[in-house]
């Protein structure tokens, strides 16, 4: 009977644990594009977050700055968990960010239109799911008729980078009189 109560008494102590949860909210306190946040946490450190799975527009593309507002409007100034801690190559925080109320800002964005299912690192078929839906509606980003995905932007853009650099042309190389005959020339009377 004691060995009942004590197995009772842990089982209701380790659920009361569960479900006492303390979970981390954050605010929002800029938003650089579409899919990157600055976060602010309870102890004032200052952290950039780039939404995972998801990849909106450039801010200089066809839709980056709707992106970017639309992601603003939804978040900015407000309290928010960020599930996830990994880290890109920029140091940034990779993962999902969700409002107080649930809403998972991630899949929000690709709802909506303005983003594109990151399908490189992404498999999720509710993010599949939602971006078809969007495309069906023509919301967002698919009211353009042939929308660049930002993965493609950003490779043209790098390649266009380095043709540039390639067609700039070098200085014509004059041939420099040997410091011999300079000297000489200079010393002449």
């Amino acid at each position: 009977m004691l060995k009942k109560s004590f197995l009772l008494c842990l089982f209701v102590f380790i659920l009361s644990i569960g479900c006492n949860k303390n979970e981390t909210l954050y605010k929002v306190v800029g938003v650089k594009d579409g899919d990157t946040l600055v976060l602010l946490s309870p102890d004032n450190q200052s952290i950039t977050v780039r939404l995972s799975e998801i990849d909106c527009p450039e801010k200089s593309q066809a839709f980056g700055q709707a992106a970017k507002q639309f992601t603003s409007d939804l978040c900015f100034g407000k309290m928010v968990k960020l599930i996830g801690n990994q880290h890109d190559r920029y140091g940034r925080t990779v993962g999902q960010v969700e409002l107080e109320n649930g809403i998972n800002v991630n899949y929000e964005i690709v709802k909506q239109g303005y983003a594109w299912q990151y399908r490189a690192y992404s498999k999720n078929m509710e993010l599949a799911v939602l971006e078809q839906h969007a495309r069906e509606s023509r919301l967002g980003l698919w009211q353009d008729a042939n929308p660049t995905p930002p993965w493609n932007f950003r490779k043209e853009a790098k390649t266009q980078r380095v043709e540039k650099k390639v067609k700039k042309a070098k200085r014509p190389y004059k041939k420099r009189r040997s410091r011999k005959q300079r000297d000489t020339v200079a010393f002449q009377i």
